[in-house]
């Protein structure tokens, strides 16, 4: 995401961060905002893509590029945003994410057709990406020892609360119907939330940058971009087109993109240029195992938070507001290790994840016993116990996932590490949503219904979890007081 950790182990940086004042509760609320605000978006959306498909009259594979144009955009840019927030000032960036994420969240909420919303989505996610580097970065510069674990814990939980309690609201908004609103409250909701946090963010923050700001790789971002478009883009639309010729040479042309893409970041490391996804870092063990945790976390469960939707408001029949409710005991499960992680990480280490992917595993199987026994009779009462269950394991993965693998890079790389692992949640989200979203749609047109899709999709992150055990095992043992 940016050098931000980097930045603050010099000397210079060490005089910098002792001069500094240290952020009170109002400005660190109002940072804050910048990491819940932009998940919350990411996930809020997913109860309210029947009811956008149904009046912008959007197929499947639009209502998935809502949610993964937004996602693209905003993995792509994170790293920039950081960079561009060390060199010109990171409240100066804040300001202007926060600002560019409201007003888009505005013409989101009016959009008329389809073509504007996806339109709106891609830049609502580009000043997310502007927005969300300055939060770390600024809390690295300001403040230290206890503090800045303090803070840095809350930003996983503003994260993680985000993450569970999206859908929940967005249940809640569709069904208040507030003013006939419909799904566009969904968006709506964040115009008053970011023009409080603009007005206070003015009066509160101070301004902060690196002590030497790194040379934006505007390459390195545009050759992302091309490979996540071109692997996306016919992932998502090639179903409901019956895979046309197109997609398929997107498909293939993907493939050299990430070899040009890599290619290019040795050669800008190598000339002594800041690459976006730094070689170097990608060789340290930690950091394979770290990115290898977070493809298979949050490629599943943004893939499951899509499909939970389609899932309980199709056969199931439920409302928004029952299907938000349905996700309730893994919000109260995810928030509770939210609060507790860091604590517990201090115990644990790692070996506190490799205990998230198992108890995932279980909450995932209990949910396709449901859906294979009980379907489509099932409601949040029947669905409670898998939900609580998965609510637990997950926020024991999510929470800890970057700090853990963090604290065995040296310090610093910190920064660069911290800026790739944040990079590949968002792709992964986006990229959940397009496959496991494709593979469900699959299923659930086909004889086994949307039950047996979603028994499938349950089942199969309950094997990706049981993998990825002994796969955290291995970054346990590397790390030290696991």
């Amino acid at each position: 995401m940016t050098d931000q950790l980097q930045a603050v182990t010099g000397p210079a940086a060490t005089r910098s961060r002792a001069a500094a004042s240290p952020l009170g509760p109002v400005a660190l609320t109002t940072l804050l905002f910048g990491a819940f605000l932009p998940m919350l978006s990411f996930f809020i959306i997913n109860v309210a893509l029947p009811a956008i498909g149904s009046d912008l009259h959007a197929g499947s594979g639009e209502l998935q590029l809502v949610v993964g144009s937004y996602g693209i955009a905003n993995a792509t840019l994170l790293v920039v945003g950081g960079r561009l927030g060390d060199g010109f000032g990171r409240k100066r960036l804040f300001l202007v994410g926060l600002t560019g994420f409201t007003v888009m969240s505005l013409i989101c909420a009016i959009a008329p057709t389809i073509g504007v919303l996806l339109a709106a989505r891609v830049v609502q996610g580009a000043a997310a990406a502007a927005m969300t580097p300055q939060v770390l970065a600024s809390i690295s510069a300001l403040l230290a020892g206890e503090h800045r674990a303090r803070a840095m814990a809350m930003f996983g939980v503003a994260g993680g609360a985000a993450a569970a309690l999206g859908q929940i609201l967005g249940g809640v908004l569709i069904e208040a119907n507030v003013f006939n609103l419909g799904w566009r409250a969904v968006f709506l909701v964040n115009v008053p939330v970011g023009l409080l946090a603009i007005a206070a963010a003015f009066r509160v923050l101070p301004e902060t940058k690196a002590d030497r700001a790194q040379r934006v790789d505007l390459i390195g971002a545009a050759l992302l971009a091309l490979t996540l478009v071109l692997l996306l883009l016919p992932l998502t639309e090639g179903r409901p087109l019956g895979w046309p010729l197109w997609t398929w040479i997107c498909l293939a042309a993907s493939v050299p993109a990430v070899a040009v893409l890599g290619l290019h970041q040795h050669r800008s490391e190598r000339s002594g240029h800041a690459p976006l996804i730094p070689p170097t870092v990608l060789r340290l063990r930690a950091m394979r195992i770290g990115l290898l945790l977070a493809v298979a976390f949050f490629t599943t469960f943004g893939g499951f938070m899509f499909v939970f939707a389609f899932a309980t408001q199709g056969e199931a029949h439920m409302s928004p507001l029952e299907g938000g409710l349905s996700l309730l005991p893994l919000a109260v499960g995810f928030l509770i290790t939210s609060i507790y992680g860091p604590r517990l990480q201090v115990r644990y280490g790692a070996g506190l994840i490799l205990r998230g992917w198992l108890i995932q595993a279980v909450g995932y199987a209990l949910l396709a016993v449901v859906a294979l026994t009980l379907w489509p009779h099932v409601d949040p009462l029947r669905l409670a116990v898998p939900m609580l269950v998965a609510g637990f394991g997950s926020g024991l993965v999510m929470v800890p996932l970057i700090g853990v693998v963090l604290s065995q890079v040296p310090p610093a790389q910190a920064g660069l590490g911290s800026g790739i692992l944040l990079t590949s949640q968002q792709t992964c989200l986006a990229l959940g949503a397009a496959t496991v979203g494709t593979a469900y749609l699959s299923i659930a047109g086909s004889n086994w219904g949307q039950g047996g899709a979603l028994a499938t999709v349950a089942l199969a992150i309950t094997a990706i979890s049981v993998l990825m055990a002994p796969v955290t095992h291995q970054l346990r043992s590397s790390g030290k007081g696991a």
